[in-house]
């Protein structure tokens, strides 16, 4: 068997940035810490940190006065931290800064008097807090380049496009070509809202996936950026792609006459899991493992000053 990781793969800036905030604040004012969402989504993770002493809630009114809450990295609507300074609660915000950057481009774009579209997911929590952000109304959610054809305005409106930071580069390139066909003065945001290792993620499954007669990426059914991956694997050439929460959720007989697989992991998902998943093909194979490395990261996200010196 020969096994092609793709790289970049794993954890992202904002992910780590994340985590580590529960991780300090845990450190430095104890458990419980509560935190609105899953910090990322992934159940490994969250896992790990509800052992550290993390209780995640879905809502602030789950939390009780006095309490200190972190907000998930996906980011809020402006309501949850207005919710927490009414009722004196401490909180940090864990909200990654490339969804912030989202979020300062919408509020601009706002003021300028533009109508925004929003190009993402329903019901996905980044989605939720970017429309947050804004007034009911002003912001229009588009998921499909069959949805931005039937989109309509008055006459003379003025119109501004922002996107979920976890698409895929693909499908939200052939949206925005719509939205510029018939939108020609539709603004967009000077460097594109798909973030940096959504984008290189899916670069290097594509680099492997050609390659490899089926691809498992790692992550879990609820994060955005895996499901993409999985996507955009099928999409480069792959027989087959399927998405594990880890290497216990492998079903072997699937392999079954494979002698190629490639590998990733989402930006969510630890490298624990990808050692674990290696750990298993080698117990059951001759293994050969290759690498493909497109890019290297280098991004570090600052912790809020609260946790400076923790």
């Amino acid at each position: 068997m020969t096994l092609l990781l793709a790289a970049p793969r794993g954890f992202c800036a904002g992910v780590n940035r994340a985590i580590r905030i529960v991780e300090l604040a845990l450190e430095k004012y104890g458990a419980p810490i509560y935190v609105r969402h899953e910090i990322v989504h992934n159940r490994f993770v969250v896992q790990r940190l509800e052992n550290m002493g993390a209780v995640f809630i879905e809502e602030l009114d789950e939390a009780p006065d006095n309490a200190r809450v972190i907000f998930s990295a996906h980011g809020v609507p402006k309501s949850v931290p207005a919710e927490a300074g009414r009722r004196a609660l401490f909180y940090l915000d864990a909200t990654c800064p490339l969804v912030s950057k989202v979020h300062v481009e919408a509020e601009r774009h706002f003021a300028n008097g533009r109508t925004i579209v929003l190009v993402g997911h329903a019901g996905h929590p980044e989605v939720i807090g970017t429309m947050g952000q804004l007034p009911p109304g002003s912001v229009i959610l588009v998921e499909t380049a069959a949805e931005a054809e039937r989109l309509t305005f008055p006459k003379g409106a003025k119109l501004a496009f922002i996107t979920q930071t976890t698409l895929s580069v693909d499908d939200t390139a052939e949206i925005v070509v719509v939205l510029k066909r018939r939108f020609p003065d539709i603004a967009g945001p000077a460097r594109e809202d798909i973030c940096y290792a959504t984008t290189n993620r899916q670069q290097a499954i594509k680099s492997v996936a050609p390659r490899a007669e089926l691809v498992f990426v790692i992550g879990s059914s609820n994060s955005s950026n895996s499901m993409r991956l999985v996507e955009v694997a099928r999409r480069a050439g792959a027989r087959e792609a399927y998405l594990i929460e880890n290497a216990a959720a492998i079903d072997w007989a699937l392999l079954a006459g494979v002698k190629t697989v490639a590998l990733s992991a989402g930006a969510s998902a630890p490298e624990t899991l990808v050692e674990e998943v290696l750990a298993a093909f080698h117990a059951r194979y001759d293994l050969t493992v290759g690498e493909t490395t497109v890019t290297r990261e280098d991004v570090v996200f600052k912790l809020p000053r609260a946790l400076a010196g923790a």
